[in-house]
């Protein structure tokens, strides 16, 4: 299995090793060269950039944070208790704009096509290349899917009135989460991970620098960070943010 390349010369495993180095060093070395380590610090970080699969991975932790809030609203739901329905909708949007409209789309125009590629290869184990191949069918459907719910969630969401209006939302939220919870577990454990198995190397890196380009074009700057910060604003507005909460007793 070829080792997957990042898009910049520092790596995951060495960016972390040197930040653990620097953590180390903090307690025992003087004030100048502590910041003399730190300034060295900023420079690693500013050189430091994702792979293709971390940053698809990345994508997938707002998807999961989604559907924490997701998940709270349907527990208020069943409480009988309120929730403000604007932080929904944003949610909602959220997952349109982010989710469906851009990650599911460089899945659908650049990631799964190259496993249908690699299936008509002629020196390709069968079995396994047939496997790849019928989960990108399965995802592809789900994806649709997924949208199919979005529609239907912001719908109901516009005309929150009745008792059954808030059963019914809580229904599509149950589906969505039920789906998408093995939805992205997959990818991340069997697509994402065969991704640099399957391509050469050079390609890889191309493909990572096109999704860099398009990522800034589509929201005009970073937008795993533009939607990581919304995220957290919409978990803190349903009281959900403190990951202390969640602790058993």
């Amino acid at each position: 299995m070829q080792n997957i390349p990042s898009r910049h010369p520092l790596h995951r495993r060495s960016f972390l090793h040197a930040t653990g180095k620097f953590a180390a060093a903090a307690a025992v070395l003087p004030t100048t060269l502590l910041a003399q380590k730190t300034t060295e610090q900023e420079k690693h970080e500013q050189n430091y950039d994702v792979s293709i699969t971390e940053g698809l991975m990345r994508e997938h932790g707002i998807l999961k944070r989604v559907l924490l809030m997701y998940d709270e609203v349907i527990r208020r739901i069943d409480a009988k208790e309120d929730f403000p329905p604007r932080t929904v909708i944003d949610s909602v949007e959220i997952i349109r704009n982010f989710i469906e409209d851009y990650h599911q789309k460089l899945e659908e125009d650049h990631i799964f096509p190259l496993f249908r590629k690699y299936y008509r290869r002629q020196d390709v184990l069968r079995l396994y290349a047939q496997k790849l191949l019928d989960l990108v069918d399965v995802l592809s459907e789900q994806h649709q899917a997924g949208r199919r719910l979005t529609d239907r969630i912001a719908s109901t969401l516009q005309s929150l009135k009745t008792q059954d209006d808030r059963q019914k939302l809580a229904q599509d939220l149950r589906a969505f989460i039920r789906m998408y919870t093995p939805h992205e577990a997959r990818e991340d454990t069997v697509l994402f991970p065969a991704l640099p198995v399957i391509i050469p190397r050079q390609e890889y890196q191309a493909l990572g620098e096109k999704f860099e380009e398009m990522e800034h074009k589509t929201f005009g700057g970073d937008g795993f960070d533009m939607y990581l910060d919304s995220v957290t604003a919409f978990e803190k507005s349903l009281g959900i943010y403190d990951l202390k909460q969640f602790t058993p007793k």
